[in-house]
């Protein structure tokens, strides 16, 4: 990551002439004379595109942030989902997705209108302790959602080649490193290739679904009107959650918007924040469709009349691993191999935004940058690690329930990204006029809320739950007790004092036009004579390989 500029103590002379620099908060900036202002004025108004190419230059962040959607965690936790309550938690998906959408707009936002990502921000703001446990509860998180992806890749692996499921987990690290090291050969290539991979598995649950017809009405119903029955149906719904809506994707949005070019002005944010909610809306519509498509075909086929013993047994205990039954009326033979390839395009395309979201919070927090094979190695080697514990010890079953339980984590991590984003999109003194409007406050504050609200309530009933129930002598209870009680006050208090927390730091220049000079300046174009049309975008990010 390249260093940032040193400024000057506060109130000192600038180098640019008659200004002063901030050093605790703002932006630094300089008058410009008017006539230098009339010209960017003129030259915003004259360089602008047309609505529909403006739009395409902004397509591709929200598109690979929306792949984690579609990994194998969210299709264990909608095959179980299915399987287990059929349509009944369909409104999990519809409510995820609307939150999703709001929340990954908004790191969206973030990143246009400060010009720096989610965890750059955190770093600025949080004192030295907290900072560093917000960066190391991202990396458990970046961790927890890799685990999905060991597993799912492991799965492929099996069905393709019958290969063990513990010694396809090994060969998850290789495939990553071959992965990373073939981008050097066309990342775009690649990554169409995978996406187009990933909708040859939606077409096909797709195509299930014209054969399977789930009925409408029970569809309907259980996309809008929310239902929790069933002693495994809250711990479902939070596994979906925790699938669906992920702490590291905060991360990764708030950076991959930084490599475009955003025109400079009130209006050129504006315009971006907005192409970005558009492309981000589309891209999840798309990933809601698929994941109910998978719920209502999952739902359909396991609860139906004609269902054989045999597919009763699987749908009794579906996994990733054994779900390619569902796919036979559609594809025949060919189901199991079909379904394998899909499933390994699925856990390789996740892969890519795990890889870059690990790096940008480790940038972020630390300032510390290295290449993408050896940050995805750490990454993969911790998901690795337990993903074999448990495939050794408890072979493929326990290795599914590891996705649900990587999931419920994810869930309980979102907190500590969600509450920063929310209180900095909020606030004048981050994003000035491009704050968060009161109705997205109130929206997005109840829905987050809501969100930790049932993880608390479902931390704190399920382990009481489990401690009464046991069979673990009491002496293990009390231990156990006195060790996990403390933690779950931890996590409260912290998650009250991320809320309750009051900003400090300044990050927004209240002149649009001299912040844009002034980075133009720092970042050389200011030696040309030549005024800047475009905000610079971040040199550090501009090997994100995305269309320009």
């Amino acid at each position: 990551m390249q260093e940032e500029h040193e400024m000057a103590p506060v109130g000192a002379p600038s180098i640019l002439g008659g200004s002063t620099i901030d050093v605790e908060g703002r932006i630094p900036s300089f008058d410009l004379p008017s006539s230098t202002q009339g010209e960017f004025d003129q030259q915003d108004s004259h360089d602008q595109k047309p609505g529909w190419r403006a739009l395409l230059s902004f397509v591709g962040p929200g598109f690979l942030v929306s792949l984690a959607y579609l990994d194998p965690g969210n299709l264990e936790t909608d095959l179980q989902a299915g399987a287990n309550h059929g349509y009944e938690l369909l409104w999990i998906i519809l409510i995820g997705l609307i939150f999703a959408l709001i929340i990954q707009s908004l790191a969206a936002n973030l990143g246009v209108s400060t010009g720096k990502h989610l965890s750059e921000l955190c770093k600025a703001e949080y004192p030295p302790l907290v900072k560093y446990c917000l960066w190391f509860l991202a990396e458990v998180a970046v961790i927890a959602a890799d685990i999905p992806e060991v597993i799912g890749t492991a799965f492929a692996l099996n069905i393709l080649f019958h290969i063990p499921v513990w010694a396809g987990i090994l060969l998850t690290g290789f495939s990553t490193i071959a992965l990373l090291g073939l981008q050097t050969y066309g990342i775009r290539k690649l990554e169409m290739l995978i996406a187009t991979l990933v909708f040859i598995m939606a077409a096909c649950f797709f195509g299930e679904m014209s054969y399977v017809k789930p009925p409408a009405t029970e569809v309907l119903e259980g996309m809008f009107i929310p239902k929790l029955s069933g002693n495994s149906a809250t711990g479902d719904a939070i596994a979906m959650l925790g699938a669906l809506v992920m702490p590291h994707n905060l991360f990764l949005h708030s950076a991959l918007v930084l490599s475009r070019k955003v025109p400079r002005s009130v209006r050129g944010v504006n315009d971006a924040c907005r192409f970005f909610l558009i492309e981000s809306g589309f891209a999840l519509f798309v990933a809601f469709l698929i994941n109910v498509a998978v719920v209502s075909v999952s739902g359909t086929v396991c609860s139906a009349d004609n269902l054989s013993s045999e597919n009763a047994s699987q749908c009794n205990d579906l996994t990733l691993n054994s779900a390619a039954f569902l796919l036979k009326n559609m594809l025949g033979r060919s189901s199991s191999t079909v379904y394998a390839i899909a499933l390994l395009a699925s856990g390789q395309s996740s892969t890519i935004t795990g890889t870059y979201a690990g790096q940008y919070i480790m940038q972020g927090f630390l300032d510390l940058k290295i290449k993408k094979w050896m940050r995805n190695l750490v990454t993969r080697c911790a998901a690795i690690t337990s993903s074999l514990i448990v495939a050794i010890m408890s072979g493929s079953s326990g290795a599914s329930r590891l996705i649900i339980i990587a999931s419920m984590i994810l869930s309980f991590e979102l907190p500590f990204a969600l509450i920063p984003l929310l209180k900095f999109s909020s606030s004048a003194t981050k994003m000035g006029p491009h704050k968060n409007s009161i109705y997205i406050i109130v929206i997005s504050w109840i829905l987050g809320v809501g969100l930790i609200g049932i993880n608390i309530y479902y931390l704190s009933t399920g382990f009481v739950g489990w401690l009464i129930n046991n069979s673990v002598p009491k002496v293990a209870n009390v231990f156990i007790g006195i060790l996990v009680f403390p933690l779950m006050a931890v996590y409260i208090v912290a998650v009250i004092y991320l809320t309750f927390r009051k900003d400090t730091i300044i990050t927004f220049s209240d002149d649009p036009v001299k912040h844009a000079t002034t980075m133009a300046i720092e970042l050389g174009y200011g030696n040309s004579g030549k005024s800047p049309d475009r905000l610079p975008y971040r040199e550090d990010l501009a090997d994100i390989p995305l269309p320009e």
